[in-house]
């Protein structure tokens, strides 16, 4: 059997989440290091439970969706180990890069969290831009539409039938009156991630970046940028360090796990959207989701 741990990003949280893991070895700690390190109650804002005024209570705040989403895929990875699972290749949707180069022992839980802390508050800085996903479209048609538009760039290629449009409102706005496609949707989001319009944020990150040592990988890591499975340290950083202003090649990244004969991908995380996808674009496939200790076996 050959396996592939997937890891998604944001868009996948949701209320009671941490409930679901809270039981496993280190739960309550890793909570408390995070609410230390962001200075609020990071367990409360997933229970839907934070009141404090002044504080950021909202789960889907960019800033408390991605330690919180990191934190849950931690634990479940950890007891997943403990086990004795070990997947043939692993990547993660965006965010989910992080847990996916933590699950393959690249860098520590602290170091993942840091990353984690100014990666989020980075991009809850940048206004100006917009995301759109789109379905149902010619591909080729989209691409081209897309090329010749300045100012929008696929941020998301996640299928032959879904991506996410970033840029400026107008350009998006532009890319979605002249493509017919079934439907388009603009995202709540405050800026356009995976775009050039991150260009200065990323700068900033790859100063972080710099702080941190990665470790060569323990198992193949499909990185967003480039889906050629990796597992030099100094190479997945580079990787990494280019992320925020790239398009996440997730269609590619079904390619190669077709071509590495992978016949069973482990969805590691709230929500079913990479599992959705893997369905719809792998042929004979077996996919599983893991998203809480029930899933765990316990």
């Amino acid at each position: 059997m050959s396996i592939a741990w997937v890891f998604p990003g944001q868009g996948s949280q949701k209320i009671g989440m941490a409930d679901s893991v809270s039981s496993l070895n280190g739960a309550l700690e890793r909570f408390d290091f995070a609410s230390n390190l962001l200075g609020r109650n990071l367990l409360e804002i997933c229970k839907g439970e934070s009141q404090n005024l002044g504080q950021l209570d909202d789960l889907n705040d960019t800033r408390n969706t991605q330690p919180a989403m990191f934190i849950v895929q931690s634990l479940l990875i950890d007891d997943l180990k403990r086990q004795g699972r070990k997947p043939s290749l692993i990547a993660g949707h965006s965010l989910g890069e992080i847990a996916a180069l933590y699950a393959a022992e690249v860098f520590d839980f602290e170091n993942a969290l840091s990353l984690l802390k100014v990666r989020s508050e980075l991009m809850a800085s940048v206004g100006g831009g917009a995301m759109t996903a789109v379905m149902g479209f010619n591909q080729k048609e989209l691409f081209e539409i897309v090329k010749d538009t300045e100012g929008v760039v696929i941020a998301n290629d996640n299928s032959s039938e879904q991506v996410v449009l970033s840029g400026t409102p107008a350009a998006v706005n532009v890319v979605i009156d002249k493509i017919d496609c079934k439907r388009s949707i603009a995202l709540n989001v405050s800026g356009a991630f995976h775009s050039p319009l991150m260009l200065e944020p990323a700068k900033s990150f790859s100063i972080e970046l710099d702080k941190i040592e990665f470790k060569d990988a323990i198992f193949p890591v499909s990185s967003n940028v480039d889906p050629t499975p990796s597992q030099e340290g100094s190479l997945l950083k580079l990787k990494l360090n280019k992320q925020m202003i790239s398009g996440v090649r997730w269609r590619e990244t079904m390619e190669v796990f077709q071509e590495q004969g992978i016949n069973t991908v482990v969805e590691i995380g709230p929500g079913k959207v990479l599992s959705g996808l893997a369905k719809r674009s792998l042929k004979d496939i077996t996919i599983s989701q893991i998203s809480s200790v029930n899933d765990l076996g316990y």
